[in-house]
C-alpha cells in the first residue's frame, strides 16, 4: 500500500471510529437523564484527513500536539488503531470514567500533551512550549537532538479568540521556533458561516509576526481540472463564491453544483464539457476536492515546512465532510439518525456487529498492511509523559527585620536563592506581565538575568547611566519578561509548569502578578490547573491595602477565587517567617505526585511589625491553614480570626478587648483555602462511610465552647472567612471588603471598609448583643 493510499485509509477509519463513538454515546447507550450527549461529528469529519496525514506521516518523535475540542473522538480513535485505547472507553465516551469530551492530560487514559476544551488556548499554549523548550535547550536540559515542534490543530472559529493575537505578539518578540499551528478552516462555527473577508487578513497578521503562512485551498484534483480549457473558470468561480453559499452547495450535491455552474459561467468556453465529463456525485467530489481534505496536498505542504521557522496551515474543508450533512449549517452539534450511520456502515463494507473492530471493512492483507503502516509511525513509538526527577528543596529562612511587608520579604528570598548557588535557584524560571519591577523581582533578574535566545545588552548599564535594574539578556537568563497581557503570564505559567511530562525536565516556574488582575486571566489560570501544570503564583499588591491606587487596582473576591480554584493552594501570609514557611512548602508541593499542585500567594505592599515567635511550634499549623497566635483560655467567650495585612489591627483589638474578654482568642489564618477544603474531605469521608478525622479547623475550634463568637476580618471578600462559624455552629461577625474601593491613606481605607481596631472591637460587642 502506498504512502497516499494507506493516509486516505486511515482517514476514512479515523472518521468512522469518530462517528460511531458519538453515534454509540447518543442513539445506543442507555440514557438515564434523556439529554443529548453529544460529540460533534461534523467536527470531527471535517479534520479526519488532516489528522491522519499528521499523526501517521508528519509527526517526529519529539512532537506535541494540541488537538482542537470537538475533534478529541479522533484522537481516541487514532489510539484505538494503535492498541493504546480500549473500546470501553469509547463505549463510555461522555461518560463517568470514559474518553472525555475534550482532550485532558488528567481525565483521559489516553496520553495527551495539552488539554483543550476552552476555545483559543490549546492553540496558544503550544507557543508558549516552545519558548520553554528553547529554554530548556539554552540552559543544557534538554538537547537540541530531542526537541520537537509544538503543533496546534484548531478551527477557524477559535482565530476569533483575542488570546490568539495576544500570544503571537509575545511570540514575535521572543522569536520561537518549531511551532505549526493547522487551521481546520471549514468556514462554519456554532452559529454561522465565518465572514469572507476574514481570510486574507490572517495571511496579513501572521505574516507580520514572522510566520509562513501555508494556504491549502485545492486539492489534486480541482488543480488538475483548473488546468483544462475552462477550469481557468471553475476555479475563479471558487475564490469568490460566499462560504455560506458554498456550503449550501455542499449539502445540496452534486445536481446543484451543476445548475448553478451553468447558470453563473456554463457560457464560457470548456466549462460545459468539464461538468458533462462528471456525473452528480463525481462533480459534488470535484467541488469539495479542498486541500484539508487532499492528502497529498497536506503531504506535500508538511514535508515542505521542515525548518524551525513558526508555520500556520490555512486547510480548506467541509464541516461534515463525507457525513450526510455535510455543509449544513445546522451540522455543529447535529448528529446522524440510524438510518444514516447504517448506511454509512454499509458504504464501507462493515458488517453490522464489526462497527468496533479497527479494520472492519477491509480485506485481511489490506488490514495488516494499514495496521503494519500506522504502528511503524513515529506517533506510535513515542515517548510521553516524562517524569522528571525531584529538585531538593533548601531550607528558606525569613528574611530578618523588625518591619517588614511581605512582598519585599518575597524579593528578599528569592534574591537570597539566586546568590544561594543550590540546585533548586537554577531551576526556577520567573516571569511577569510588565510588573517585574513593582512586585520586587528586580533583584533577582539583576542576579540572574533575563532570557534571550539573542544576546540583549543592556544599554543603560553600557552607557554607565546609573540604574538600580542591571538587565542584560542572555541564554543563560532566568527570567521571561511578558506584555502587559495576562493571558499570556498563565500561558507561560501552564506551559512551563508542564516542563516535566512533555520534556522530562522539571522547572519551578513563579509568575508575579498585580493580584486584582488575577481575574483578567482567569479563564487560562483554570485552564493551566486543569491540566495539573505547576507554577508559583505570587499575586501583590492586594486588596484596598494598597490605598492610593484606587479601586481599579484593588482587589475584592481573589481569596475566594482561590479557595474554589481546584488544584491551587492560598495561601495569604502576614509576616516573612510565615511567608518563607508557605514558600519551602510550595516548592515541595509543585513536585508532588497526585497530591501536589501549584500555588497562590496573595501578598501585600504593607510593611507591619514582625512578631516574636518563642520556637517553631506555630508552623506545622500555619502550613495546615491556620494556628492560634493567641490561644484562647479555657471556657473563652470569643476570639478574632483573621488573615493577611490585617494583622496589626487584628492584634490591636485583641489587646483593646482582652481586659474586658478573658482568655480572648486571636486565630491566624494563613491558608482559608487549606481550612476549607480539609475541613470539606473530612466531612465527605464520614459520609462515605469511611472512618472521619478531624479536620484542622475543628480542632482549632474545639479551643473554644460551641457558644462562643468569632469576629472573622481580611482585606478581601469577607466569605472568605465567615464560613468558620458553620464548622462548629458558633455565632460569627463577619468583616471585609464587599465593595470597590477608592484612593486614601490606610487609616481612611480601613475606617471606610470597616477593617481597623474599632471596627474589630465593635463587631465583637455585636456578637455579644446579639447573644
Amino acid at each position: 500500500m502506498d504512502l497516499i493510499g494507506a493516509i486516505d485509509a486511515l482517514d476514512t477509519r479515523l472518521r468512522w471510529l469518530s462517528a460511531w463513538t458519538i453515534h454509540n454515546a447518543n442513539h445506543l447507550r442507555e440514557s438515564r437523564d434523556g439529554l443529548k450527549v453529544g460529540g460533534h461529528q461534523a467536527s470531527c469529519a471535517s479534520i479526519s484527513t488532516i489528522m491522519a496525514a499528521l499523526y501517521f506521516h508528519a509527526l517526529g518523535p519529539n512532537d506535541k500536539v494540541a488537538v482542537k475540542p470537538h475533534a478529541g473522538p479522533v484522537l481516541h480513535a487514532i489510539h484505538y488503531l494503535l492498541g493504546q485505547q480500549n473500546r470501553e472507553q469509547l463505549e463510555r465516551f461522555r461518560g463517568v470514567g470514559g474518553a472525555q469530551s475534550y482532550p485532558s492530560r488528567t481525565k483521559d487514559h489516553i496520553p495527551v500533551d495539552f488539554s483543550t476544551g476552552s476555545v483559543g488556548l490549546g492553540v496558544a499554549v503550544t507557543a508558549f512550549a516552545s519558548l520553554v523548550q528553547d529554554y530548556l535547550v539554552a540552559h543544557g536540559a534538554l538537547a537540541e537532538a530531542e526537541t520537537g515542534r509544538m503543533i496546534a490543530l484548531m478551527g477557524d472559529a477559535e482565530l476569533d479568540e483575542g488570546n490568539i493575537y495576544e500570544c503571537l505578539i509575545e511570540a514575535y518578540k521572543h522569536d520561537i521556533r518549531n511551532c505549526w499551528w493547522i487551521v481546520d478552516y471549514n468556514r462554519q462555527s456554532l452559529d454561522a458561516t465565518t465572514a469572507d473577508r476574514m481570510f486574507r487578513r490572517f495571511d496579513d497578521i501572521f505574516e507580520t509576526c514572522g510566520w509562513r503562512v501555508v494556504t491549502l485551498k485545492h486539492g489534486k484534483l480541482q488543480k488538475a481540472v483548473f488546468a483544462k480549457t475552462g477550469g481557468k473558470a471553475i476555479e475563479e468561480w471558487i475564490e469568490t463564491c460566499p462560504n455560506a453559499e458554498f456550503a449550501a452547495l455542499t449539502y445540496q450535491g452534486g445536481a446543484a453544483w451543476r445548475t448553478r455552474l451553468m447558470t453563473d459561467i456554463g457560457a464560457k468556453r470548456g466549462v460545459k464539457a468539464i461538468l458533462d465529463a462528471h456525473d452528480d456525485d463525481a462533480l459534488g467530489r470535484l467541488m469539495t476536492n479542498l486541500g484539508g481534505h487532499c492528502v497529498e496536498s497536506l503531504i506535500e505542504a508538511f514535508d515542505q515546512a521542515q525548518d524551525e521557522r513558526p508555520t500556520l496551515f490555512i486547510a480548506y474543508t467541509i464541516k461534515g465532510y463525507g457525513l450526510p450533512f455535510a455543509g449544513h449549517k445546522d451540522n455543529h452539534s447535529g448528529l446522524m439518525n440510524p438510518g444514516q450511520i447504517a448506511s454509512l456502515r454499509e458504504s464501507l463494507g462493515i458488517v453490522e456487529g464489526d462497527e468496533w473492530e479497527p479494520w472492519a471493512g477491509l480485506g485481511d492483507n489490506a488490514a495488516a498492511s494499514l495496521k503494519a503502516f500506522a504502528e511503524a509511525s513515529a506517533f506510535a513509538t513515542r515517548r510521553t509523559n516524562l517524569d522528571a526527577a525531584p529538585v531538593p528543596v533548601p531550607a528558606i529562612p525569613a528574611p530578618e527585620g523588625d518591619e517588614q511587608s511581605t512582598q519585599a520579604a518575597f524579593g528578599r528570598i528569592l534574591l537570597d536563592l539566586a546568590k544561594s548557588g543550590h540546585p533548586l535557584a537554577d531551576r526556577i524560571l520567573t516571569t511577569s506581565p510588565d510588573v517585574t519591577v513593582s512586585t520586587n523581582l528586580g533583584a533577582w533578574v539583576n542576579q540572574r538575568g533575563l532570557f534571550r535566545r539573542s544576546e540583549l545588552k543592556d544599554v543603560f548599564a553600557g552607557a554607565k547611566i546609573p540604574s538600580a535594574q542591571k538587565w542584560a539578556g542572555h541564554g543563560a537568563g532566568q527570567h521571561v519578561e511578558l506584555g502587559i497581557a495576562e493571558h499570556n503570564l498563565f500561558l507561560m505559567l501552564a506551559a512551563a509548569g508542564l516542563a516535566s511530562p512533555l520534556f522530562g525536565t522539571r522547572l519551578m516556574p513563579i509568575g508575579t502578578v498585580y493580584d486584582p488582575f488575577i481575574a483578567r486571566g482567569l479563564d487560562v489560570l483554570n485552564y493551566a490547573c486543569y491540566q495539573d501544570a505547576r507554577f508559583l503564583l505570587v499575586a501583590t499588591p492586594s486588596g484596598v491595602t494598597l490605598g492610593p491606587e484606587g479601586g481599579a487596582h484593588q482587589s475584592i473576591n481573589t481569596p475566594l477565587i482561590g479557595m474554589g480554584q481546584p488544584n491551587l493552594t492560598a495561601f495569604e501570609p502576614a509576616f516573612a517567617d510565615e511567608l518563607a514557611a508557605c514558600m519551602e512548602w510550595a516548592f515541595d508541593h509543585m513536585q508532588r505526585g497526585a497530591d501536589g499542585g501549584s500555588v497562590y500567594l496573595r501578598l501585600t505592599t504593607r510593611a507591619i511589625a514582625q512578631v516574636a515567635r518563642e520556637g517553631d511550634g506555630w508552623k506545622a499549623d500555619a502550613l495546615k491553614g491556620g494556628y492560634w497566635l493567641r490561644r484562647p483560655a479555657p471556657g473563652a467567650e470569643a476570639a478574632i480570626v483573621y488573615s493577611g495585612a490585617i494583622a496589626p489591627e487584628a492584634i490591636e483589638a485583641w489587646e483593646m478587648l482582652v481586659e474586658d474578654l478573658p482568655g480572648l482568642g486571636l486565630l491566624a489564618v494563613t491558608s482559608a483555602d487549606l481550612l476549607h477544603r480539609d475541613w470539606s474531605e473530612s466531612r465527605a469521608a464520614r459520609w462515605r462511610g469511611g472512618r472521619r478525622d478531624k479536620s484542622h479547623v475543628e480542632t482549632l475550634l474545639d479551643a473554644l465552647p460551641a457558644h462562643a463568637g468569632l469576629v472573622t476580618v481580611l482585606d478581601g471578600s469577607p466569605a472568605a472567612l465567615s464560613w468558620l462559624g458553620g464548622v462548629n455552629g458558633m455565632r460569627v461577625s463577619p468583616l471585609g471588603v464587599d465593595r470597590f474601593g477608592q484612593t486614601g491613606d490606610l487609616p481612611d481605607q480601613y475606617h471606610l471598609h470597616r477593617l481597623d481596631a474599632e471596627a474589630i472591637a465593635d463587631a465583637a460587642a455585636d456578637l455579644y448583643a446579639r447573644n
